[in-house]
């Protein structure tokens, strides 16, 4: 196993990390990868830099595999960081390509669900998310364990050999409602359950938001290492950004108006942008951050040399750079009190005791959940009994069917056979979420609105907060683990699978 210089900095914690962020283009060849090898070469060799990233398909757009790149990158004598996303591979394919990477020696991840996917060879592409992140995160940690596995592995018994993969999450907080926060936050929690080894953040331009995710990480005694997303923005991607138009990433009207003001001068914005990058960096490190995260269109080497080395200058006044860096969503929800004195937070939480309105649905589902399917539930014995005397009668045609209409007209059922209505507020995953994800939030909402259908349909985490927060129970979004969905239970009763111990509950 060849030395990881980036894993042994970054676990070691004791000096600063800087990686970079680098975008292939479409097509095995031409510019953008000649480029993009250059700028690898130049980096390996000043060693400024630990490790480069490696996007998988940014914004569901096709694109050069990573894992091509990232081998190339490797042997030029710097570690490569592999975006791995769920959009485009079925669990199975993601094993495969995980085995694939780990023989031939790539073990830094960067584990997301991933953007919709958009256009590809005639048409839009389908859409995969087999897994979610906290899935992916856990088939990996248990890879890295040695996979138990039914039948026998290879020279013998029930364990594949365990892979050595370093495993990265993201989290996009820049949010600006209470429920897309505590969502983010929640399904951060569960990703450190699940496995994840360091932490990078969504970009973001908000001192007092980059500030809140380390006081709730203490707060949770969560301890992994974290990077700052330190994004160098020119104008047409910060008008894109604007607009919303890339899932997850927050630039307000002030910020824009300044880029496009910056954009005037004679260097098109170039000295400005890099100089509020090489600022961010000191603020990240004076906060506490255990590196940076830089990426940013048509960034030169010679820009990240010039950036770095710009940051130890204003280092020793890290907290002067605050108020560049208040770019707060109107009405935006912070976690924290805001200490006056700094302009970053306190450590006194907010108050989060309101409650929001009974939602009658989710009061009616919730009423029969309590009076059958609890073990301590009035009917639950009685309807054990019941699914255990009609498996494999017509009754159980019968009751398949009764649930299903039940189910399409509340909560628009796909019969998946495993229902997850009790742990998303009983809003379906299957059906209302178009990433089909079980253990979270995925980070692409905006204002509350479902990354895919924006100004359609609010995000299912957003409606399940709300919904459980009416009850004092939101808090039940940060708890536990599901399984993906077993398939072999596709079009059975969920109900049936339920009380005879064959769905996902019965792992509980």
């Amino acid at each position: 196993m060849e030395r990881n210089r980036f894993k042994e900095a970054l676990l070691g914690r004791r000096e600063f990390i800087y990686t970079l962020e680098l975008v292939p283009g479409r097509g095995s060849r031409g510019k953008t990868q000649d480029d993009l090898l250059k700028l690898v070469e130049k980096a390996a060799a000043s060693r400024l830099v630990h490790a480069v990233s490696i996007t998988d398909n940014p914004g569901g757009h096709p694109a050069l595999s990573p894992n091509v790149i990232g081998l190339e990158v490797s042997h030029l004598g710097i570690d490569p960081i592999i975006h791995f996303t769920c959009k485009d591979k079925n669990r199975n394919q993601i094993e495969s390509t995980l085995y694939s990477l780990d023989r031939i020696g790539i073990s830094n991840l960067l584990l997301m669900t991933g953007d919709f996917p958009l256009y590809g060879f005639e048409g839009k592409a389908k859409p995969v998310f087999d897994l979610d992140s906290i899935q992916l995160i856990h088939l990996i940690h248990e890879m890295n364990r040695g996979l138990e596995i039914d039948g026998k592995a290879p020279g013998g018994g029930v364990r594949l050999p365990p892979t050595h993969f370093l495993k990265g999450c993201t989290i996009s907080h820049f949010k600006k409602y209470e429920s897309e926060v505590m969502v983010q936050y929640y399904k951060l929690y569960k990703k450190v359950k699940a496995g994840a080894d360091f932490l990078i953040t969504q970009v973001g331009f908000d001192a007092r938001k980059f500030d809140e995710l380390l006081r709730w990480m203490r707060h949770e005694d969560i301890q992994i290492p974290v990077l700052g997303n330190v994004y160098i923005l020119n104008q047409a991607v910060a008008k894109i950004m604007n607009r919303g138009g890339v899932p997850g990433c927050v630039v307000t009207d002030e910020l824009y108006g300044i880029i496009e003001k910056e954009a005037m001068s004679p260097d098109k914005g170039r000295s400005a942008r890099l100089t509020r990058a090489a600022k961010q960096i000191a603020l990240l490190k004076g906060m506490g951050y255990d590196g940076v995260h830089m990426g940013g269109p048509n960034l030169t080497y010679e820009d990240v040399e010039w950036v770095v080395e710009k940051s130890r200058e204003f280092s020793s006044d890290w907290h002067r750079w605050v108020p560049e860096f208040s770019f707060p969503q109107k009405n935006g929800f912070y976690l924290f009190e805001k200490d006056r004195a700094t302009g970053l937070n306190t450590e006194v939480p907010v108050s989060r005791s309101i409650k929001t309105r009974k939602s009658p649905g989710y009061a009616i589902m919730r009423f029969f959940h309590h009076l059958m399917f609890t073990p301590d539930a009035p009917l639950f014995g009685l309807a054990k009994w019941f699914f255990k005397k009609s498996e494999g009668t017509w009754w159980e045609s019968f009751v398949t069917e009764v649930e299903y209409w039940i189910k399409f007209i509340s909560s628009r059922c796909r019969r998946c056979g495993d229902c997850t209505l009790l742990e998303v507020g009983f809003l379906c995953p299957q059906s209302q979420c178009p990433k089909f994800l079980f253990n979270g939030q995925c980070g692409g909402s905006w204002e509350g609105w479902c990354e895919v259908f924006p100004g359609k349909r609010k995000c299912i985490y957003v409606r399940a907060y709300d919904r459980l927060k009416a009850y004092g129970d939101e808090d039940s979004l940060k708890e536990g683990y599901i399984p993906p969905r077993n398939w072999a239970l596709d079009q059975t009763s969920s109900w049936a699978n339920y009380f005879l111990g064959r769905d996902h509950h019965a792992q509980k």
